[in-house]
């Protein structure tokens, strides 16, 4: 897989600033993921953490929560970019695809998603709003805190136990994975 045309795919099809950094944050979490689970599949792992939110600003989500994930897959073959396997994870990481989880990546990304913006909300409530401040206490903490990033789905953070992983490892690991590309985070 070649990250520098996913780029130039990224940039054809996201324009918002914050899906893009989301986009690296999910890419970097996926590929440490894929160094734990499956190394021989690390770039496949990772480009489909880039990949996943593609057509993120061409549907609404809120009006057609279904197409979120088949999109993107209908815009990554026109483009002549990536495997079924991607595509199935890509469309599994949103469940009101239909599309079931069923592997090891499947499962990775229906949590990686989630916990990258979670871990950007608590980078931003830090008062240096620097990632490198943020510790995995602080992750676990919130976690507990239904009414902090409300939004952030628990449930499918909590999923990656499914793979024989712990919470707070999972938190230590993607927390690491996006500190290593802060720069790019703008965190």
């Amino acid at each position: 897989m070649d990250r520098q045309k996913a780029l130039g795919i990224i940039d054809k099809y996201l324009v918002s600033e914050h899906l893009i950094k989301h986009s690296y944050a999910v890419e970097s979490v996926m590929r440490a993921l894929a160094k734990k689970y499956e190394p021989e599949k690390e770039e496949l792992w990772a480009m489909t953490g880039l990949m996943h939110d593609l057509d993120a600003d061409i549907i609404d989500y809120r009006e057609h929560p279904e197409l979120h994930g088949k999109k993107t897959v209908e815009l990554l073959k026109e483009e002549g970019f990536g495997t079924e396997e991607m595509y199935h994870s890509i469309c599994a990481h949103n469940e009101d695809t239909g599309v079931k989880i069923e592997s090891k990546m499947d499962r990775a990304i229906y949590a990686a998603d989630p916990i990258t913006g979670f871990i950007t909300a608590i980078t931003l409530v830090y008062p240096d709003k620097k990632i490198a401040s943020v510790k995995v206490k602080s992750i676990t903490k919130r976690m507990d805190e239904l009414r902090f990033a409300a939004g952030a789905n628990r449930d499918a953070m909590r999923s990656i136990e499914q793979l024989g992983m712990n919470f707070n490892d999972f938190a230590e690991l993607s927390l690491k994975a996006m500190q290593e590309i802060a720069e790019d985070l703008g965190l």
